[in-house]
């Protein structure tokens, strides 16, 4: 055996048994927990399981963010419903979005000579060899190109692609276990079947260089939208290089930005996120406050499309009808939409309207003319899809996921935080419509874009009805 596969061999044990680790403390915590709650009133065992809760998050989040890889994209994606979870939970999760260490900046610069043919002094006029950031998979490097554009170098840790697999086998167990307390409304084994099959192209930064730039076209001369464009000459499978974006980050917006500008982005970051699926089928599953830049001008600039989920037309056909019935108020027809979509199966036997009232929870700022999204807004509808012993478990208990819902289910949520962290007030319902219908603009943003549009901007790749 070569030092290089005794190391290998070795890594992956390493990782395993952390994962082992963390699932068997997480596991006997949670028997003690129980234990301790039998006899207990209400309150008690509510105290008992928010704590457990609490060190869970914490738990995880120490061991996740040491562990370049699946696990940690699987904590990355996990942590969009700390809103569900109590605020100390939830600040221990924060910290699975922010930078991760950094590798080696000869690591970094031994890819892009095995990725581009030459070392990045070479390839580049300058090149910044301490990342301006780290996360679960690459990091990011300032340059500049020869022609004096300034670029974003994103290069792929070395050997990430040889842990990925070995972390989704075990990363099933150790959500499996999580789901337990608190997660229990979402499939994890659907989450981890989803991330298996997008971590695939995420890997080749050629599918996210495809995806971006085909983003940059459907955006082009957008009033509001920006893409930056990929360097083909400078991007291969472990290195992918676009123009290098500046402006103001999402922590910064929120602490320096007017309300007024705060309601732009909003609408924005939503128009977006239903512009890409309703108008394209095509949408970026990743959607953490640290994919976006905000300029003075108005515009936002979206980044990192390495986890874009294309639906089919079929796929696509067989979920707006659940959305139709829900804005019409219509139980029955909402059931019956479910049962056509895969959410629930034949025979459940369900009063279609505790389910019209469990589904509804989420759509709640879509069935009045105008409304104001507030940080208890997500957390208040996940606490109602997620309450397994609550007034509507039998629901939940008969609600299924289909696997290609999975991340457009995380989009809704991600975007419906950062609208609840922004207080985004708006004719959400107006908006939705726009694209799901194609009806008219409700506010100006809508109509600059209706400009754009007939201008001949953002060709439709299927009608939205």
């Amino acid at each position: 055996m070569s030092d290089r596969d005794l190391g290998e061999r070795l890594e992956r044990w390493r990782r395993q048994a952390r994962v082992w680790r963390l699932t068997a403390r997480r596991a006997a915590s949670w028997g003690v927990t129980k234990v301790r709650g039998r006899g207990a009133d209400e309150a008690r065992r509510a105290a008992l399981e928010e704590r457990f809760a609490i060190r869970t998050a914490e738990d995880v989040a120490t061991e996740l963010g040491q562990m370049k890889g699946a696990v940690m994209k699987l904590g990355q994606m996990i942590s969009f419903v700390a809103d569900g979870l109590p605020p100390a939970a939830q600040e221990a999760f924060a910290s699975l979005q922010q930078d991760v260490p950094p590798m080696a900046p000869s690591l970094a610069e031994q890819v892009v000579v095995e990725e581009l043919g030459a070392p990045p002094r070479s390839l580049f006029l300058e090149w910044e060899p301490v990342p301006v950031a780290a996360a679960s998979i690459g990091q990011v490097h300032r340059a500049v190109m020869p022609d004096g554009r300034r670029v974003a170098v994103k290069v792929q840790y070395p050997g990430v692609d040889r842990a990925i697999s070995n972390d989704l086998d075990h990363a099933e167990r150790l959500y499996a276990m999580f789901s337990s307390f608190t997660l229990s409304g979402i499939s994890i084994h659907a989450l981890v079947e989803e991330l298996r099959e997008r971590m695939a192209d995420e890997l080749d930064y050629r599918h996210e260089a495809a995806a971006q730039q085909a983003f940059a076209e459907r955006y082009r001369g957008h009033p509001f939208v920006r893409i930056p464009q990929v360097v083909p000459e400078r991007s291969a499978r472990r290195v992918l290089t676009s123009e290098w974006v500046g402006g103001a980050t999402f922590a910064e917006v929120l602490e320096r930005g007017s309300r007024s500008e705060h309601q732009r982005i909003a609408e924005i970051l939503f128009r977006f996120a239903q512009g890409s699926f309703h108008e394209h089928r095509t949408f970026n599953g990743d959607p953490h406050p640290g994919n976006y830049r905000f300029h003075g001008d108005g515009t936002v600039t979206f980044l990192d499309f390495g986890l874009v989920k294309h639906f089919t037309d079929v796929e696509y056909r067989s979920l707006v009808p659940t959305i139709d019935h829900v804005l019409a108020g219509d139980a029955p027809g909402l059931v019956t939409a479910m049962e056509r979509a895969g959410f629930l199966h034949p025979g459940h036997g369900l009063d279609p309207q505790r389910v019209f009232r469990t589904v509804s929870a989420p759509y709640r700022a879509y069935l009045t003319e105008k409304y104001t999204f507030t940080p208890d807004y997500t957390r208040e509808a996940m606490t109602s899809l997620l309450d397994v012993r609550g007034p509507y478990a039998d629901v939940l208990a008969a609600l299924d996921m289909p696997p290609s819902f999975v991340l457009l289910d995380r989009v809704v949520w991600g975007i419906s935080s950062m609208l609840g962290r922004l207080h985004a007030r708006n004719h959400w319902r107006g908006i939705l419509c726009e694209y799901l219908h194609g009806d008219g603009p409700v506010t100006e943003l809508g109509r600059e874009e209706d400009r754009w549009r007939r201008a001949g901007g953002g060709v439709r790749s299927g009608s939205g009805s």
